[in-house]
């Protein structure tokens, strides 16, 4: 093989490497995990080609007002994911109240897993 053949070779190998690195990264590492707790407003089952649980939780606090400004309620939506059919079920059943949701953070949403890169894994408690 000559010179130019082993070149052309090592860098595309490069590339394919840094390419499935960069799609592990972006889409299948676990950025961050938790736990939000709020009402549970919905969860629903939509989506054209790959159809996915989505739902939206409501997390209710205050906000701090700047000079002069009293403090103010404010609300926060926690849109996710749901991936496990049974704890979408459970959830579907809860809408409205109040619940504790583990869940993982991804850089990107896949199509097949969700539309949100926040994917609800396990319900914590439901009050």
């Amino acid at each position: 093989m000559k010179l130019k053949g082993k070149i052309i070779t090592s860098v595309s190998l490069m590339l394919i490497l840094a390419a499935a690195l960069f799609v592990y990264i972006k889409f299948y590492y676990v950025f961050g995990e938790g736990v939000k707790a709020g009402e549970l407003n919905f969860v629903v089952y939509k989506g054209y080609l790959w159809k996915t649980y989505e739902g939206r939780a409501i997390q209710a606090g205050f906000q701090k007002g700047s000079k002069g400004v009293s403090t103010a309620i404010q609300s926060y939506e926690f849109d996710f994911s749901v991936a496990d059919k049974a704890i979408a079920d459970t959830l579907m059943r809860c809408s409205g109240r109040n619940v504790q949701l583990h869940y993982k953070e991804y850089l990107g949403a896949l199509p097949w897993r969700g539309q949100q890169k926040y994917i609800v894994d396990r319900i914590v408690s439901v009050e």
